[in-house]
């Protein structure tokens, strides 16, 4: 070989050694116990965008922090419009500091996407990878080093709540938040197959490192739902463990030993993989163990993504085949399960890698504390519970009709890529309307609001009049499931749960009692059929028949004077 060859070849390895050690992340550069700052990880991004042409930096919408939302893009091809690359490849979406003191996961993607542009990582040629760097980006700006009592590193991150101190992953139906409405923006646009957010637990100790929750195979039904929880996450794991990392299920246990065994997490639409879901999305949230090493927790979580990469490559087009197919299990006529219950008469077991627990004095109180002994390490079979059965379940209509001075749910029914058809013209309608009856509301304050549980409607057919500019709603789109979970107002994460639609709960106009009287007496003796059931009510009710106020409101409520509009859910069912 010429020496100038040698040469060259010499100055091509340092060259390239030199642009690999320029590329060296904060969390490379630290002791394996920092985290990059929300600059760093910005400008780490902004470095990878203009050294590769395989890498796009996009600003995506506006935060609570006045910061905004960016996404990252792998993808070979060099495309990156959204509306072309997911006709023929799969979309993976990977969410990152959805809690700033769980970073893992934002350390763990610089690397990965760092590995992916310069082939450290085989190149898929049927996915890509997109990233949101920081979803919470006033909760990474308000760094600290105490908040994460419970954690093992690293030594500053930052704060569960976003710049208005909301939890995000408690905001992704409600929105009350500019980045949930700009995540659903990057959702609706990307409209991923596959979704990973990663967190680190909290919660009961163990030898695992990784945990996972994956959206529940009953939320997401037919063969897509027995895809995901037979074949995906099963084959995902086992590479996992190719590569001596053991894995289980979220270990849904706090402050209890998990000896007794625990149920599979729900993940209702709230949580990001469950609005994931809605839209046929299959998704899971990494769980790293708080109380394992940063270092470790990283690496974990990159060798996590990386599997998923893998299966995704060799299964695109089955992925992106169930996902529509899946659509076929929603159509009017057929029933839809809101609300779910553990069903404990069902159960299997899984292998389990813990650490004795037990209880000894308090040094505070006296009264026993659980401790865990991570000197008596086990392995044994636990009682899992996966199983849950619905308790509310309603039947698909055709559409809904929402009136247009509901415009906070419409606007968010928009954000989320829901088709609304506006009525032309005046129309008289037959539909099916629900009346409010029994609920109860929070007593305490939950992110922002005093949710509503345990509902109980009556339904009745009734023919309405709507104005033009009313909006009619097809079951029969892509985001069928949000429709159904929003608009049914016994959804467990529904509009009327989250108190959009609290304004019909309260009475506008009332009756004076002293000029009441009369009419009431007039409102009987012409109504023999109220009349009736008044006395009947009287018979049988001893507080009512004693109490004269009772009885006027009562008769009150039973006459035309009393306002239609009260406890009137003002959305409408239309079966034809």
């Amino acid at each position: 070989m010429q020496l100038r060859s040698i040469v060259f070849i010499l100055i091509t390895s340092l060259m390239a050694a030199q642009k690999q050690h320029d590329l060296q992340t904060p969390f490379e550069n630290g002791n394996g116990n920092q985290t990059a700052t929300y600059q760093e990880t910005i400008a780490y991004f902004k470095k990878l965008d203009q050294q590769f042409e395989t890498i796009s930096l996009q600003e995506m919408g506006p935060t609570d922090s006045g910061e905004p939302l960016h996404v990252v893009t792998f993808n070979p091809d060099k495309e990156f419009d959204f509306d072309q690359i997911g006709k023929n490849k799969a979309v993976l979406l990977i969410n990152n500091g959805i809690h700033p003191g769980e970073p893992d996961g934002i350390d763990a993607t610089m690397m990965f996407f760092r590995d992916l542009a310069t082939g450290k990582i085989k190149t898929p040629k049927n996915v890509v990878i997109v990233n949101i760097p920081v979803y919470n980006i006033g909760g990474m700006l308000n760094r600290n080093a105490h908040s994460r009592v419970n954690q093992n590193g690293p030594e500053e991150y930052g704060f569960r709540g976003n710049a208005r101190n909301y939890d995000l992953n408690r905001d992704f139906v409600k929105q009350d938040t500019r980045n949930a409405r700009s995540f659903a923006h990057i959702f609706q646009k990307v409209n991923p197959d596959v979704f990973i957010d990663n967190h680190v637990s909290n919660g009961a100790d163990y030898q695992y490192t990784f945990t996972y929750i994956a959206t529940h195979p009953q939320k997401m039904g037919g063969a897509l739902g027995s895809f995901w929880d037979t074949e995906m996450v099963p084959a995902l794991m086992a590479d996992l463990k190719q590569k001596n990392i053991a894995s289980v299920p979220y270990v849904n246990i706090h402050d209890e030993k998990p000896d007794a065994g625990f149920e599979m997490f729900m993940d209702y639409p709230r949580y990001s993989t469950g609005y994931a879901a809605l839209f046929n999305t299959v998704g899971s949230m990494p769980e790293t163990h708080m109380l394992k090493d940063y270092r470790s927790r990283v690496g974990v979580t990159y060798e996590y993504m990386a599997s998923s990469i893998a299966y995704i490559e060799k299964n695109a087009t089955k992925i992106k085949k169930l996902r529509r197919e899946n659509l076929d299990n929603l159509k009017p006529g057929m029933k839809y399960p809101l609300l779910w219950e553990l069903d404990k008469s069902k159960t299997t077991s899984i292998p389990f890698l813990g650490f004795e627990g037990d209880y000894k004095p308090s040094g505070i109180s006296g009264k026993p504390r659980l401790f865990y002994d991570e000197n008596k390490p086990f392995q044994r079979e636990i009682p899992y519970y996966k199983q849950y059965k619905p308790v509310v379940e309603v039947i698909i209509p055709k559409a809904y009709v929402v009136p247009q001075s509901w415009w906070s749910v419409i606007d968010l029914l928009k954000i989320n890529g829901i088709v609304l058809k506006p009525l032309e013209n005046d129309t008289e309608l037959e539909v099916e309307s629900y009346r409010i009856g029994d609920f109860k509301t929070s007593k305490s304050a939950y992110e922002g609001h005093y949710p509503h549980s345990q509902l109980k409607i009556d339904t009745k057919i009734q023919k309405m009049k709507f104005r033009k500019g009313d909006f009619l709603i097809d079951t029969q789109q892509p985001g069928v499931k949000y429709i159904l979970e929003m608009l049914e107002p016994q959804g467990n994460d529904s509009f009327f749960t989250w108190n959009f639609f609290d304004s019909v709960l309260q009475q506008k106009e009332y009756f004076s009692a002293y000029v009441f009287e009369d009419l009431a007496v007039e409102i009987l003796r012409d109504n023999p059929s109220v009349k009736a059931e008044f006395e009947k009510k009287k018979a049988s009710d001893k507080a009512f028949a004693e109490s004269g106020a009772a009885q006027l409101d009562w008769i009150y409520r039973q006459s035309d004077h009393y306002e239609k509009s009260h406890m009137e859910y003002p959305v409408y069912r239309l079966h034809r």
